[in-house]
């Protein structure tokens, strides 16, 4: 993939990201502060303090995704755990409930944003690892020193070839 297109599919999954973010903390809010009412739509009475931490939760996902808006990967991932978290709590409280229609719709809410945030937190992953390394600038680097000719040969000078390594005597270049 081209550095240009790499670069507009990060910035889209970047943008989705914070889409996300905003729906994490607006979702948040509303289970925190309308447990009740969630709760009761759902048949889910009783469990209002569970909606509260759950609001909590998206809160504080919501606000990890624009902390780290050059890096999100990791709140959307724990945004996936939080969808997983919610569907089980939905998916148990089907059996015997006699608001299931509400509790279908929720699922199919959940498993909509799901989609879209396992998608999002896939593709800013990946992007990550495919990130091109940054180029590399030698400019300040001096090395020996001097001009190519002037360097030529100066390891040479003093330089010992070792015992082990050396050529037979007669197979040795003779120095005139």
């Amino acid at each position: 993939m081209d550095y240009q297109k790499q670069n507009n599919r990060e910035n889209a999954a970047k943008r989705r990201a914070m889409q996300l973010g905003w729906f994490s903390i607006g979702l948040g809010l509303a289970e925190l502060f309308c447990a009740r009412g969630l709760a009761r739509w759902m048949g889910m009475k009783g469990q209002e303090t569970l909606l509260r931490f759950y609001g909590l939760r998206e809160i504080a996902t919501g606000v990890g995704i624009f902390a780290c808006k050059d890096n999100p990967a990791s709140f959307m991932w724990g945004r996936v755990g939080g969808d997983v978290i919610d569907i089980a709590t939905l998916a148990a409280n089907v059996s015997g409930n006699p608001r299931k229609a509400a509790i279908a719709l929720a699922l199919a809410n959940v498993g909509g944003v799901s989609a879209m945030d396992v998608m999002t937190a896939r593709e800013l992953s990946l992007m990550k690892e495919l990130a091109a390394p940054p180029l590399r600038d030698y400019s300040d680097r001096v090395g020996l020193g001097g001009t190519p000719d002037s360097v030529r040969g100066a390891a040479r000078s003093d330089f010992q070839v070792p015992r082990d390594m050396q050529p037979p005597p007669g197979m040795r270049p003779t120095m005139h």
